[in-house]
C-alpha cells in the first residue's frame, strides 16, 4: 500500500495527518520551533535567520565548532539571551505555538517551562541536597506540602540517576558531591518544577568519562517523558543521545546559521552538505 503524503491534510485537533483516502496518521509534534532568529551582542551579528523544528520528546543535538552561536541559540530559547545589557534578537521562538517572546508572556512563565543545565555544574554550595532539589519552586511561586516535598525530591533525584547515591545524605551540602553528581543534582533541579523543555550546554565537558555515562544514561531516560536540546562538541556523544542534529557553522566572520539538520543517523551516515561530512569526520573544527 503506498501513501501519498502530498495530499495529505493536518487536523489540528487531532494532530493527525490525514490522507487523501481517510487514513489517519499520527502527525510529529514539535515542542518548539525558531523562525528565522537573529541576534545580535551590541552592533557584532551572531547568529542570521536560524529557523529549526525541535521536536517533542526527543534529543536535539546542535553541533559545530566554537564561536558559530550555539549556546547563544540555545539560551535565546528561554529568554536567557535578554539577560545581556547588549543583547537582541529578531524572529520567533514558539513553545507548543506560542511564541515566549510575546510582550503578555512572563520572563518566569518560559523559565518553568523551559529548563536549563549549564556547562559547568552549580548547585547552591552551603544548601543541603534536598534543597537544592526544590529550590526552583520558590522562584515560580510553586508551594507544596511536607511530604509533596519530600516525595518531589526523590523523584527527581531518582529521575537525575541519583537517589541511590545520595538517599542517606540528602541534608549534606550539594557543594559536597563530586563534579558528576552535582552536575546532576543541577538537573534534578530543573526537573522540580516540570518543564515541557530541557536545554543542556555542554553538560558533560567537565566531567570524567564515568560521570559523563551516567549523564547521558539520564538523558536517556528523561526522552519520551520531556523534550531534550543539548549543545555538545562531542561528535561520539552526538551520535549517541541524540534524535536528531543540527550543525551551526559561521564562516569568514559572517553570522552563525544552520547549515544542516536532519535524524542524527542521517547526518552522521549520509550528510547531504559537504561541510557537514568534514566536521562530523573530525577534519575541521
Amino acid at each position: 500500500m503506498s501513501l501519498d503524503l502530498a495530499e495529505a491534510t493536518r487536523d489540528p485537533l487531532t494532530e493527525t495527518l490525514v490522507l487523501a483516502g481517510g487514513l489517519a496518521l499520527p502527525a510529529e509534534r514539535h515542542a518548539m520551533q525558531a523562525k528565522a532568529v537573529s541576534a545580535w551582542f551590541g552592533t557584532h551579528k551572531v547568529l542570521e535567520r536560524v529557523s529549526l523544528d525541535v521536536p517533542a520528546g526527543k534529543v536535539t543535538a546542535l553541533i559545530g565548532p566554537s564561536g558559530c552561536g550555539k549556546s547563544t541559540f540555545l539560551r535565546i530559547l528561554n529568554r536567557m539571551h535578554e539577560l545581556v545589557p547588549s543583547a537582541a534578537l529578531a524572529g520567533e521562538v514558539l513553545l507548543d505555538g506560542e511564541d515566549i517572546y510575546d510582550p503578555g508572556k512572563r520572563v518566569t512563565h518560559a523559565r518553568r517551562n523551559i529548563g536549563m543545565v549549564f556547562q559547568k555544574p552549580n548547585p547552591f554550595p552551603a544548601m543541603s541536597i534536598q534543597d537544592n532539589v526544590v529550590a526552583g519552586l520558590a522562584l515560580t511561586g510553586v508551594r507544596v506540602s511536607s511530604r509533596a516535598r519530600a516525595d518531589l525530591v526523590e523523584e527527581c533525584l531518582t529521575r537525575a540517576g541519583l537517589w541511590n547515591e545520595v538517599k542517606d545524605r540528602l541534608r549534606a551540602p550539594g557543594g559536597g558531591l563530586s563534579g558528576g553528581q552535582q552536575q546532576r543534582l543541577c538537573i534534578a533541579r530543573s526537573l522540580a518544577v516540570r518543564p515541557r523543555v530541557l536545554l543542556m550546554d555542554e553538560p558533560c565537558s567537565a566531567l570524567d568519562p564515568t560521570s559523563t555515562r551516567r549523564v547521558e544514561e539520564t538523558i536517556a531516560a528523561l526522552k519520551g517523558d520531556m523534550t531534550v536540546v543539548i549543545v555538545t562538541h562531542n561528535m561520539q556523544q552526538a551520535a549517541r543521545v541524540s534524535d536528531r542534529c543540527a550543525f551551526f557553522l559561521a564562516e569568514a566572520g559572517t553570522p552563525g546559521g544552520i547549515v544542516e539538520h536532519g535524524p542524527t543517523a542521517a547526518m552522521f551516515g549520509d550528510p547531504q552538505d559537504q561541510r557537514t561530512a568534514d566536521y562530523v569526520n573530525g577534519r575541521f573544527g
